[in-house]
């Protein structure tokens, strides 16, 4: 069979436009994370005042989370990926004008808004053609595509650190950002298949696997769907829990000065994306359940060696064992989530879900506790959720397509040779 760009991609520029994608994503959520205090300064709000367009953002992202599976179920997770990526870089451009142009909070909390229902539905979608193209090639490959995200957002914050430093405005850093990844997105999401990434992972409308919005809502009555979203809970709460407060916990709890606390979150965050890019090769050798299992150990070690001893070097160790540990929960989540094609979008939705209720519920919960019994201490409840996480990592063994394709069986074929690429991934383009 010929492949073309105009019907169906080869298997490795199909695995290259995702890899763009979850970086794209990135790229947005980093400008807009970096540039926070030059929103707060060109509003003058207090933080109270600031936490409400926080929120905002927040009640944008459920909404989109919760309607995702409805929306891929309609238009397919390629139309969904178009739509909901320039949506969002619309309104981050929207959000940098209405602070910083208009000086309008209402402006800024409706983009926040938009912008948090559209990477939502970006985050959803992008997940279930990244675990297409995992199944499509028969090996793991999310932690990745999760690892081109964390890339993603070192590099936007790297950016947004140097238009600061040069004085340029918000409104003028987000709208050129703005524009200059939604030319990028109209390119890479051309390399998508046009119709399903494979039977019935997610559906367009009009074929077999169209399924009803009551037999999606049932996806959360599944024991092992919850499961599955128990581990993604505890790890996504490792992970964001140190991305909101672990340079503060250093600097209160430990005395370090200001930059050194930024260095020891650049320690966990570089951990993360090592942990992410070294963890495919784990993955394949050794599987699921033990990686997992391996995973949790190594936070909650490195978690308790943070919490317990005061150390320099006691502290590197144990962050940088805790972003390792953490690194593969949230990808590898995803992943198990679609093993089985026939409602894939529905179950990567609701673990999707899950995993970013622990990242916004998560932070005010520390934030709470730390008011009350220091930053440090009140990390003990992320090392319980890790430990429950850890008791529930049998539920993510590989099963369905996952488990036939597994290395544990026999070798696959090497993702990037003509033939895998022409023989995995003909499927979307196979109804009449």
């Amino acid at each position: 069979m010929t492949t073309s760009t105009g019907s169906l991609p080869t298997l490795a520029s199909w695995r290259i436009a995702v890899f763009a994608i979850f970086a794209i994503n990135g790229l947005a959520m980093a400008t807009w994370f970096a540039r926070t205090p030059a929103v707060r300064d060109a509003l003058d709000v207090r933080t109270d005042e600031f936490g409400v367009l926080i929120m905002g953002m927040a009640a944008g992202s459920i909404a989109g989370l919760l309607a995702s599976s409805h929306v891929i179920a309609r238009i397919g997770s390629r139309t969904t990926i178009l739509i909901a990526l320039l949506s969002s870089l619309g309104a981050l451009a929207l959000m940098g004008l209405g602070a910083a142009t208009l000086q309008s909070f209402a402006v800024t909390f409706v983009g926040l808004m938009v912008f948090g229902a559209a990477s939502g539905l970006t985050d959803v979608a992008m997940n279930v053609e990244g675990a297409a193209v995992e199944q499509a090639q028969g090996r793991s490959i999310m932690p990745w595509f999760h690892a081109s995200w964390s890339l993603g957002t070192i590099t936007g914050a790297g950016i947004a650190a140097g238009v600061s430093a040069l004085g340029l405005g918000v409104d003028v850093h987000t709208v050129l950002m703005a524009v200059l990844l939604g030319a990028g997105a109209l390119v890479v999401v051309r390399f998508l298949p046009k119709h399903r990434a494979l039977p019935g992972l997610d559906d367009d409308g009009d074929g077999p696997a169209h399924t009803t919005f009551r037999e999606r809502m049932a996806i959360w009555r599944e024991p092992r769907t919850l499961v599955i979203g128990l581990i993604v809970l505890g790890m996504a709460f490792a992970e964001g829990s140190a991305n909101d407060w672990l340079a503060l916990a250093m600097v209160d709890d430990r005395g370090v000065d200001e930059a050194t606390g930024a260095l020891y979150f650049t320690l966990f965050a570089t951990a993360m994306t090592v942990g992410r890019i070294g963890g495919v090769w784990v993955l394949d050798r050794f599987g699921r359940v033990p990686v997992l299992r391996a995973s949790a150990l190594l936070a909650i070690a490195g978690l308790a060696l943070l919490i317990v001893v005061d150390s320099p070097v006691a502290a590197a160790i144990g962050i940088v064992a805790w972003g390792l540990g953490a690194s593969l929960g949230f990808p590898v989540g995803m992943s198990a989530a679609a093993d089985d094609p026939a409602k894939a979008a529905a179950r990567v939705s609701a673990v999707a879900t899950v995993g970013y209720f622990a990242f916004l519920v998560g932070p005010p919960l520390i934030g709470f506790l730390g008011e009350a019994v220091g930053l440090l201490s009140a990390f003990w409840i992320v090392l319980v959720l890790i430990a429950l996480a850890f008791v529930a990592t049998p539920a993510a063994r590989e099963s369905g397509s996952a488990a036939r394709g597994s290395a544990a069986d026999t070798p696959a074929p090497a993702p990037d040779t003509a033939a895998p690429a022409e023989a995995a991934a003909p499927a979307p383009d196979a109804r009449p």
